[in-house]
């Protein structure tokens, strides 16, 4: 893969490409943006090109240290990620003696810290002392989706890139010509990703979209009986990361609603799909129940990441929702009711 090749981050790229093109190229650099936008992939592609046989300010994806990367085994392209919690200080202190010598193949050393705010404190301080002494052919690229939990000292000594969220659009077009997604299906999948075309991917690969039109197709009757309730509650239960999924899904689906309430305009709206359905909703209820479902969902996603117990959680928010819209609440409230005259 080339800078040419690349999705939706047009500004870091050509920041980039300018740097290669004029061998003035930062001893380190902080990628930053939400996970899945391509902060790790540009990052092996600017490898590429600082090393590409070449010597333009692409890489050609034909010559052998382009072939090397693209296969992992490349002498000179190190990536470090977290084993466990934490990158731990040795791989650290072996990079640094690895940096003693000049590179054995390429014309530039690129070390990539993957998930690079997962430092410890020992850890940040052995890279530091290494920042401070910087090198000609040595290159450091930072990835990180938490920039703020990285020591100001290191901050300090990279130059930051920001990696936006990729738009919709972009998106659904990647998603249709390298991946052969039907149109629909794509725009889906792109509106769902939220601006991260690994997101994107992934969703794809799972079974995201009968997930999320099985949930849909329950909440836009806009009421739930009794039954239905503990039916949708079932339809969220699963796996851990698959009830968060769930949640999420129902979070956009109120967000939506919200969005329409208060615009009128279906332009916004992540489930443009259902936008028939939401536009029938939305003026029927309000701005407070729509922001206390979105609230209720909230809460039950934070209890399942603490582990409470799954089906009393969902169940407890199904109801919570749909209170307001059901006779049975009401009913539940005044008790049983009691036996008259012939019964």
């Amino acid at each position: 893969m080339s800078f040419s090749k690349l999705y939706g981050q047009q500004g870091p790229i050509d920041v980039l490409k300018r740097a290669v093109e004029k061998r003035r190229v930062p001893h380190a650099f902080l990628f930053f943006g939400a996970e899945g936008v391509g902060k790790r992939t540009t990052a092996l592609v600017f490898a590429k090109a600082l090393n590409c046989e070449t010597g333009g300010a692409d890489a050609c994806d034909a010559c052998a240290s382009c072939r090397k990367i693209d296969g992992g085994n490349h002498p000179d392209v190190i990536v470090i990620e977290p084993e466990g919690q934490f990158i731990k200080v040795a791989d650290i202190k072996e990079l640094q003696e690895r940096m003693r010598f000049r590179p054995l193949e390429g014309a530039r050393r690129v070390v990539i810290l993957d998930d690079a705010e997962r430092m410890n404190i020992t850890s940040a301080n052995s890279l530091l002392k290494t920042l401070e002494e910087p090198s000609a052919v040595n290159v450091f690229v930072l990835v990180s989706s938490r920039p703020h939990l990285l020591p100001m000292t290191i901050l300090s000594r990279c130059h930051r890139l920001r990696f936006n969220p990729v738009p919709r659009d972009v998106i659904a077009s990647f998603l249709e010509r390298e991946h052969a997604i039907a149109p629909e299906k794509a725009l889906i999948l792109a509106s769902s990703s939220g601006g991260s075309i690994g997101r994107a991917l992934n969703l794809h690969r799972g079974d995201y979209i009968a997930l999320r039109d099985g949930i849909l197709e329950r909440v836009a009757k806009g009421s739930l009986d009794p039954m239905s309730c503990l039916a949708l509650a079932g339809r969220l239960a699963g796996e851990k990361e698959d009830i968060l999924e769930a949640l999420d899904i129902l979070k956009v689906w109120y967000r939506d609603l919200l969005v329409f309430r208060e615009t009128g305009r279906t332009g916004a709206l992540i489930n443009h799909d259902r936008a028939a359905d939401i536009g029938r909703l939305a003026p029927a209820m309000s701005g407070a129940s729509l922001l206390g479902a979105f609230r209720a969902i909230r809460n039950a996603a934070e209890a399942i990441e603490r582990n409470a117990n799954k089906p009393l959680t969902l169940e407890t928010m199904v109801f919570t929702l749909f209170a307001d819209k059901a006779n049975f609440v009401e009913d539940s409230r005044r008790g049983p009711r009691a036996a008259g005259p012939g019964r």
